[in-house]
Parts: structure tokens; sequence; C-alpha cells
């Protein structure tokens, strides 16, 4: 049923619930199989990894803060640049922001299957990538996750909460054991602290799974059009999310460094190798004697990723919600809900691209890279609308709910480091990114020119910044050292990034600068408090 029936979206989520949606998206897959990837990348320095993801995306979680409880809707992220930039803007980034979003689904179910290729013979091979066997049982994982979502959200986020009190009760009960019973201090020394030196510690952050781990934070921002009390909810769920996870996950590392057995590693990090690898916590606590812990892992390595999975589609369907509720892409067809208030054309669609995604990305470790990219390209761009807006409409005019205090410091501290990210997620993950964007935006405006608005109304003015950012993130990862981002090399880690460095300060500059002068829509929403997109709870 359309949105113009009078159905719509419903104010049923808590802060519990929010909460928990960003915590359950955090503590996913990325747990289970993060630590391993990390310290073969990175050795024991992957704890500093593990802390840059997470100070990275808590500046990033610090700016949506302000701007979710300024501008509560559902699908947030890609509203927040229309009102600060224009249509054009916010259309090209709402399907990157697809791209991320879409992608983790596969990526839970892939890391569900990896995990039971212990017990199950014939769902991955030697080098973790799936099997046919591997990818049909991926999909009907996908099929479920989709028909858990067609529940109305608070039914949705009442399973989400129960399943992540266990999921964060199992990562912490494994740091507790594997401290106690099978900790090997001489392992943070022994090859050497960070083997890899620099260059590891930032491939780590990027392409082992900690960003794309932290990133479930937006679950919440994505549902602020559907919170029951969004000034005091949303602050306390997007923060206090990630601030749990960082301690969660640098823990686990320090601990799943230390219960290797020092023979595990007698080849060096990069070749580290133990009975049970592809399921590494239930592997090493097998190993240490820990069966009845081993078990519990093999259980939970089927609940955490289902869980994130599940959440995932509920956020990823909310975001094509918002493209046809914004007028951006697909108009009603996009914006129509069941009679329980669910975009079910948006679960749908999100269904049959997560299928897309287990073929180009068979493997956990790929899907999260590219994942990772995608969405800190997308979420990166949260610093600018939050200081456009700032100065289009100034805070002691236009109250926030929220006001992040050093917000134009923060915001600027938190796009160089989204850059970095995407700088050391590779050039063969950006070239795949930018092709697609490239692809998706000619399509877009041709489409236009021909049976749309016509070339000349598109909102060009906010928008146009985007070519030089993009070509400018590619070209110094193309450049970039080999050992790093897998480049040409023509520029040294060193002079990259402080290339980089000062590109980002001179197109955040450019950015701001290209904002809507008079942001209507943004101002009306702030006066009136909030957007009339709800219906209120029974």
């Amino acid at each position: 049923m359309a949105e113009g029936t009078g159905i719509k979206l419903k104010r049923d989520a808590g802060i519990i619930g929010l909460l928990f949606a960003s915590l359950g998206g955090i503590i996913g897959s990325g747990w289970l199989l993060g630590p391993l990837t990390a310290a073969k990348i990175a050795g024991p320095s992957a704890i500093i990894a593990w802390m840059i993801g997470g100070v990275a995306v808590l500046l990033l979680s610090f700016v949506y803060a302000e701007l979710a409880t300024a501008f509560p809707r559902a699908g947030a992220v890609i509203a927040f640049p229309k009102l600060s930039h224009g249509n054009l803007m916010a259309t090209v980034l709402s399907f990157v922001v697809f791209l991320g979003y879409a992608s983790v689904a596969p990526a839970e179910a892939s890391a569900v299957i990896t995990y039971a290729s212990n017990y199950i013979t014939g769902l991955v091979d030697k080098g973790g990538v799936l099997t046919t066997l591997g990818f049909i049982v991926s999909a009907a994982l996908l099929a479920v996750f989709a028909v858990v979502n067609m529940l109305a959200i608070k039914t949705v986020l009442a399973i989400n909460s129960t399943l992540t009190w266990w999921k964060i009760a199992i990562p912490v009960l494994t740091i507790i054991v594997f401290l106690l019973f099978g900790f090997h201090a001489s392992n943070f020394s022994s090859h050497g602290f960070a083997p890899a030196g620099a260059s590891g510690v930032f491939s780590a952050v990027a392409t082992s799974g900690i960003v794309f781990s932290y990133l479930g934070f937006r679950q919440a921002v994505e549902l602020a059009g559907e919170s029951s009390n969004p000034k005091r909810n949303l602050p306390i769920a997007i923060i206090g999310s990630v601030s749990i996870g960082l301690i969660v996950y640098v823990g686990l590392q320090i601990s799943f460094i230390g219960a290797l057995n020092p023979s595990d590693i007698a080849k060096g990090w990069a070749n580290v190798n133990f009975k049970g690898a592809f399921g590494p916590f239930a592997g090493l606590a097998s190993l240490i004697g820990m069966g009845w812990l081993a078990v519990l892992l093999y259980i939970d390595a089927f609940v955490s990723p289902t869980g994130t999975g599940i959440i995932y589609f509920t956020t990823t369907s909310r975001v094509l919600y918002a493209t046809g509720k914004e007028g951006l892409i697909g108009g009603n067809f996009f914006a129509k809900l069941s009679v329980a208030g669910v975009p079910l054309v948006g679960v749908l669609v999100t269904f049959l691209v997560g299928l897309l995604f287990l073929v180009p990305f068979p493997s956990w470790q790929g899907i999260v890279t590219f994942i990772s990219s995608a969405t800190v390209l997308s979420y990166g761009t949260g610093p600018v609308v939050m200081m456009t807006l700032r100065k289009t409409l100034p805070p002691d005019r236009y109250k926030r709910p929220y006001l992040l205090a050093g917000g134009n410091l923060i915001a600027s501290i938190a796009f160089i480091i989204s850059n970095f990210i995407i700088f050391w997620s590779g050039a063969a993950t950006d070239d795949f990114l930018f092709e697609l964007i490239l692809g998706f935006t000619v399509i877009y405006v041709a489409y236009e020119a021909i049976a749309g608005v016509g070339i000349a109304n598109l909102h060009w003015r906010g928008a146009w910044w985007l070519a030089p950012y993009f070509f400018g993130l590619w070209l110094l990862t193309y450049l970039g050292p080999k050992a790093l981002t897998g480049g040409t090399s023509t520029l040294g880690q060193v002079t990259d990034s402080i290339i980089l460095i000062i590109f980002s300060i001179v197109m955040l500059f450019v950015a701001i600068n290209a904002g809507v002068p008079d942001p209507e829509e943004a101002k009306a929403t702030i006066l009136a408090g909030e957007p009339e997109l709800f219906m209120p709870a029974e």
C-alpha cells in the first residue's frame, strides 16, 4: 500500500531498540573473523588498528548525532545531502549508500557459511571462497533475513534486541576465558609488535573488517524517523554503541593474539594457521581445552551474523524508501508501505541485490573491504553536510536539539580520516567502487536529460564538486605505495598522505561553499521540530 493511503512509518523505536540496533550492527561477523584477518595483516599492532578505526568512526558518529537529531527521518543519510546540497548530490550519494548497505547482509551470510564449513564440508574452498553449495545456502539465509523484515519495525527491533544481549555476552565471555586460560604474553613481541610497520596497521583498518564492524552505528541514524524520542534517544544510541563496540573489539583482539599457541605463528603473522582457522575463536577455544566455549561460539557464529544481517536488511530497505520519499529515484514505487508500515519493495530489492554481491565478492574479506570503502565514502560527506548547514542555518538562530561541541573541528578531522580509510582500502577496491559510481551517474544524468527534468534543471551547484573529489581520491590511491594501496608507488606513503590531507581540506572548503544558500526544507524541518513522517505509536 502506498504512502498516500495514510499508512506511515511508526514511531515505535525506543532508546534500547535504537541502541541495540546500532550495537547489533556493530557486533556481527566482524568479531568472529576480523581479529584473525587483522592479525595476519598487522600482527599484534592490530590492536592499534582497532583503536584507530574506533576513534575514526566515533568522530563520524558525533557528526551524525547532531544531524540525526536535527533532521530525524527514515533513511536519514539520504535526506541530509538533499537538505544541504540539493537532489543531484543526494541522488549520487544515495547510490553509494545503497552499495554499502546492500552488501552487508551478503557479508553476514558469508560469515555464517564460513564458520559452518568447520563442521559441514563443501561450503567453502581452501581459500575461504564460497562453493556452489555455499552460495545456495547463503542465498537461503538472505531469504530468511527478508522474511523477518516483512514484520513491523517494533517486532524486528524486539527480535534484534533479544539477539544482541546474546551477541554482547558471548564476546565478553570469550575475552575473559582466553585471558584466564590461554594467554601467551610472548606472542606480542616474538615476531615484533608491528611486523608490517605502519602500512600493515593502516591496511588492517580498512581491509580486515575493522571499519566494517564499527559502521554498524548507522542503524540508529537510518531508523531516526521511527524513534519515539529522537532528541534523547539518538545521541545515546549512536555514540554509546560505538564506544561499547570499541571496548569489546580491542579486548577481543588482545585476547585472540594471546590465545594463539606460539607454534601457530612460527612462520610469521602473515602465515598464522591452526586447526579450525575458518572459525578462529571457536578453533582456539577447542585448542585450549574449552570445548563448551567452542560450542557456544559455533552457535554464536550463526546468531551474531544473522542478527546483523536482519538489522541491515531493515535499514537498507529504509534507505530505498527514503530515495522514493525524498523524490530522488523511483518515486512512489520505493515509498510503498505494507499495512505493517514496512517498505516491501525495499526489502525485495535488498534481497535481489544481495544475491548479486555474493558473485563478485564470494569471500567475507572481499565483501567487507568494499563495504568499508563505499560506506565511508557516503558517510564521510556527513561532516560536509553538517558544516554547510551550520553556515547556512547558524545554530545561534536555528537551535539544534543536540549541538556537537567543537563541531567544525571534529567534522573536519572526521572528513580527513574518512578519506584516509578510502585510500587505505586499496586501488583495486576503489577502482571497482568509482567505476560503479561513474556508470550510475552517467545513466542517471542521461535519463534526466532525455525523460526527466532536463539536464539544465539538475542541481549542479551542489553536486559539481563530487567529480574532482572522487577523481582525486581515486588518483591518490592509484599513485600510492604498492605495499599499502596496491598502487603504482609513484608517490611514497608520507608524500601521498600529506597531499591527501591538503586535498581533503581544499575539498571541504569547496564543498561547503557549494551548498544551497537558503536551504528552505532544512530550515522548515528545524523550525517545525520534526518532519511529518510518522504515525503515532498505538
